[in-house]
């Protein structure tokens, strides 16, 4: 066993920000079950007591991705279990309530990059590396990688890192579409934080909508997905906080916009 489950994943507030950091910095935050389940304990969490999110991990990497001294040793049985769970609480991620912005420093491979990916925006320090090596380990992507990953940047470059097991920096994985920003070493936690709580400040609707009906629309026809979106477009619009803020803008009591920090 690897410690209180309590202590693998450690949680704080500051203001409407969650932070939520693995802690395995001796293991470079290898994701085992428990810390799969302690993880979950935070996000469910954070979904009650925060507007939005940071996941990060402490030490000098983000994720060293699959414990696989635990993994080697379960059943077959156990292993498809295991990576169901994995998807169900990823999934809480991707489609809860509030925006999931990740910090990412060093390594961030295997299933650290499935988590990763089910976040909303992805930020990466200079020192991170991008890895799926489980081709060169006779294993396949359990963590939902297949569909998120694949979707971010392609099949054909996921199946090429996972042939080859190449890593790929931060700057061509900005490139490729899987990392939304790139910031200096050390700086990660810092932006990502800015971020969330510029995403807090939106109506919650909102955010619950482009959380939510985004991905799914990504799935349907054209003709449902512009059903949806009509229909999710009428329903923020009625929100007592959309109707406060367009108020406030045709009023011009509202700031006026800046343009976005890169």
């Amino acid at each position: 066993m690897d410690g209180s489950i309590d202590q693998l994943v450690t949680y704080s507030l500051q203001d409407d920000i969650a932070l939520i950091g693995l802690n395995r910095p001796e293991k470079r935050n290898a994701v085992s079950d428990r810390v799969v389940e302690a993880l979950h304990i935070m996000v469910e969490r954070a979904q009650v007591e925060a507007k939005a999110a940071v996941i990060w991990g402490t030490g000098k990497h983000f994720c060293a991705g699959l414990d696989l001294a635990e993994h080697a040793e379960k059943p077959l049985i156990a292993a498809v279990q295991g990576s169901r769970r994995w998807h169900r609480i990823f999934d809480g991620i991707e489609r809860g309530g509030i925006p999931f912005v990740v910090a990412m420093q060093g390594a961030v491979v295997g299933g650290g990059f499935e988590l990763a990916s089910a976040a909303h925006i992805r930020v990466a320090d200079e020192t991170a590396f991008f890895g799926l090596p489980e081709g060169t380990r006779g294993i396949f992507v359990g963590g939902g990688g297949s569909v998120r990953i694949a979707r971010l940047i392609g099949s054909q470059r996921m199946g090429d890192m996972m042939l080859t097991g190449r890593t790929v920096s931060p700057q061509q994985m900005e490139a490729w579409g899987g990392v939304s920003y790139v910031v200096p070493a050390g700086t990660a936690v810092e932006k990502a934080i800015e971020l969330a709580k510029t995403a807090a400040l939106n109506a919650p609707m909102s955010n619950y909508a482009i959380i939510n009906a985004l991905p799914r629309i990504r799935d349907m026809s054209s003709e449902d997905g512009l059903f949806v979106e009509s229909l999710m477009s009428s329903l923020t619009s009625v929100t007592p906080e959309a109707t406060e803020r367009l108020r406030a803008f045709l009023e011009k009591r509202t700031e006026k916009l800046a343009a976005p920090k890169e």
